[in-house]
């Protein structure tokens, strides 16, 4: 986290432990959507001046409070959830106190959508963890996407802020902040296999993963993540500099199993990955599918790679017309270390009629030790 952000959450710990701190549950945070705003006496213009002003939330720095469709210069500026938002200005921060449950796991979503800044990032925090989520690239027609974070929390009473870092000539330019949800989640245990049938992967069926806000159609990003262990989508990691993928609900897409399942956006700049701990010499088997999130992703010869690790397969899904359909895959292979890592990343990159960017969804993932001698049948067969 940037050094000015550290020290406002210092100061937040220090100067305010006597305001009312919101018992948090899962859904949206008290007025998470910024519908509670500042008396017209706190704003000047568009900017929020009291550190109090806007309910539930603290502000530090250059914090504006926007209607929907208000203009900034030639550009509309849309709020995706109600009618307000806020715009977090150069080294501006909000800040939330809430009461959570110690060493249990969380997710954050939030909405954001960029303005002027042309490689706009956050600094999201929870004390004493933070980690730099890129927004440069968007990823739905609105120009807002809902991205994720997931922290553990060590205290009883934590400060969520999210942060802008940037400096830009204009001190407006920087992005919009709605919708501001939490999640409890499942925390990323090892998967002891019992049975050589038992699937070796956790959270391999992607049912346990970020909130995702039931009035947007456009899932929830999952920005690239270096340790599993804090991950919004549990058991997994997301390998890329500033590409993501995308967690997608059945309420919205086609999803091959259950509800929820994961869509590869970036094309190879991006991949989901989960390391298993194996035994060298042993035969496993890979089981996925692969398939159209029914989203209009259409015209295009979706295809997933998968890895296993030195094993590879391309998984082709030539079915796809926009409009939902999935096929199943499987992957076998001797594993030649103590630690084996599944990769998936879509093989092309894709873009809808609406220029923006879409991938084949991966559910249903599976891995499982297979008997030397089915193996071996297998093979000759």
């Amino acid at each position: 986290m940037a050094t000015s952000a550290c020290s406002v959450a210092l100061f937040v710990l220090i100067g305010v432990a006597g305001r009312a701190v919101s018992a948090v549950t899962d859904g949206m945070l008290p007025n998470g959507h910024f519908e509670q705003g500042p008396d017209e006496s706190q704003l000047n213009g568009t900017r929020v001046m009291g550190r109090y002003s806007i309910p539930h939330w603290e502000i530090y720095g250059f914090v504006e409070y926007i209607g929907s469709g208000q203009k900034q210069d030639d550009m509309i500026l849309p709020v995706p959830e109600g009618e307000q938002a806020v715009r977090l200005g150069n080294d501006a921060t909000i800040c939330q106190q809430l009461s959570v449950v110690r060493h249990t796991y969380y997710s954050i979503t939030f909405g954001a959508a960029r303005t002027c800044a042309q490689a706009e990032r956050l600094n999201v925090s929870v004390t004493p963890e933070s980690g730099v989520l890129p927004i440069q690239t968007v990823y739905t027609s609105s120009g807002w996407d809902a991205y994720s974070w997931a922290f553990k929390a060590k205290h009883t009473t934590v400060w969520l802020c999210i942060h802008n870092p940037g400096h830009e000539d204009h001190p407006a330019c920087g992005p919009l902040i709605d919708a501001i949800a939490i999640k409890t989640i499942r925390p990323p245990h090892q998967v002891k296999s019992k049975q050589i049938a038992d699937n070796m992967l956790r959270n391999g069926d992607f049912e346990d993963g970020p909130y995702i806000f039931p009035n947007t159609p456009w899932g929830v990003l999952v920005p690239p993540i270096t340790e599993d262990e804090h991950s919004p989508l549990p058991g997994w990691l997301i390998m890329s500099g500033t590409k993501v993928v995308k967690y997608v609900d059945a309420a919205h897409h086609a999803v091959p199993h259950g509800s929820y399942a994961v869509e590869l956006v970036a094309g190879r700049e991006a991949a989901l990955a989960q390391e298993v701990t194996t035994v060298p010499g042993r035969p496993y088997r890979l089981s996925f599918s692969v398939g159209d999130a029914g989203n209009g992703c259409d015209g295009h010869q979706l295809a997933v790679d998968a890895y296993a690790g030195r094993a590879t397969l391309k998984v082709p899904y030539d079915e796809s017309h926009g409009k939902g359909g999935h096929k199943r895959a499987e992957l076998e292979f001797v594993a030649d270390a103590n630690l084996t890592r599944v990769v998936f990343h879509s093989a092309n990159h894709h873009i809808k009629s609406d220029g923006t960017l879409c991938g084949p969804v991966v559910d249903d993932v599976s891995l499982v030790a297979v008997h030397k001698n089915a193996a071996r049948r297998r093979l000759r067969m």
